[in-house]
């Protein structure tokens, strides 16, 4: 029981940043717009939080983390508009602009990683976020917080019932005079920040360097944490956990003598594979914004 108690620090660590870029993901379906480029959007922000933290930790020693973490958001939030303009302006499929993200994020990080540092990754910086009491690092906290905004601007506020209306009726919604494409361009920004602040919180958590292919599959597995969690706050935070409990139980299997006769790679793959399950079990049920992936155009009937 006490080693299993032990487990959730670890829990906590590999779940955050999946929540982060989850509650991304949502957000942007939310509005109509899906957000396959999470992964790329992760890969970004950790690249810019993992620089930043290089060449300010010796300067603004206790600082430098959280700016790297706005950094992180920002460069996120800014590469996203990318996505935005693309699926939103100019009404590419979204699924094919997103991968286009993700395709150029290992590319783009590594070509600037040779011209900054003159190899293929980062520099390695000497601290990176420190753990509170009882391990849990902030970036926990960050993700809760953010939980909680999320439901409270989605559910409790005006400007979350108009970025529901957009993602489920667009049509019946500009009627109403909103500006669908307006708010769906912000939905996106918001969901790259968040992207891209997830993948500051992992590099600054769970290791001391930004390298190619980092990421991992982080950003797709908080895309799936969206379906899992069927599009609502809490449901999200639940799939997150989830996914999270399976990442660190992969690491820490290596520590229990009955398993170790089972090949490291079976529990490597574990993660992925509940993630593949459970999208089996999930994809048949209809709880996703009914607009989601549809271009919007004006007029239209």
């Amino acid at each position: 029981m006490n080693s299993m108690l032990g487990l959730v620090p670890s829990i906590l660590m590999m779940a955050s940043p999946i929540l982060i870029c989850a509650l991304g993901g949502m957000i942007s379906e939310r509005s109509g717009v899906v957000n396959i480029a999470l992964e790329g959007l992760m890969g970004f922000g950790a690249f810019a939080a993992a620089t930043a933290n290089v060449l300010l930790e010796a300067s603004l020693p206790g600082w430098s983390v959280w700016i790297s973490l706005a950094m992180a958001a920002a460069v996120g939030a800014l590469v996203s508009l990318v996505h935005a303009f693309a699926s939103i302006s100019l009404n590419a499929d979204q699924v094919v602009s997103g991968t286009g993200i993700n395709l150029l994020a290992n590319g783009v990080t590594v070509f600037l990683c040779q011209i900054i540092f003159h190899h293929e990754r980062t520099n390695s910086f000497r601290q990176g976020m420190v753990a509170g009491p009882g391990g849990i690092y902030p970036t926990a906290y960050i993700a809760l917080l953010l939980l909680v905004a999320v439901w409270y601007v989605l559910y409790r506020k005006p400007v979350g019932l108009r970025l529901r209306a957009c993602g489920e009726n667009p049509q019946a919604a500009a009627s109403a005079g909103i500006d669908v494409r307006r708010m769906r361009y912000r939905a996106v920004f918001v969901s790259g920040a968040l992207g891209g602040l997830a993948g500051g919180c992992l590099v600054l958590t769970q290791t001391i360097e930004y390298k190619e292919n980092m990421i991992n599959g982080a950003g797709f597995i908080a895309l799936a944490a969206v379906s899992f969690g069927r599009w609502i706050p809490k449901g999200v935070a639940g799939a997150a956990c989830l996914f999270g409990a399976a990442v660190a139980f992969s690491i820490y299997v290596v520590n229990i003598p009955s398993l170790r006769v089972l090949p490291p790679e079976f529990f490597s793959v574990l993660p992925y594979v509940i993630t593949l399950v459970t999208l089996v079990l999930f994809s048949g049920k209809d709880y996703a914004p009914r607009a989601a992936g549809q271009p919007y155009e004006k007029g239209a009937s």
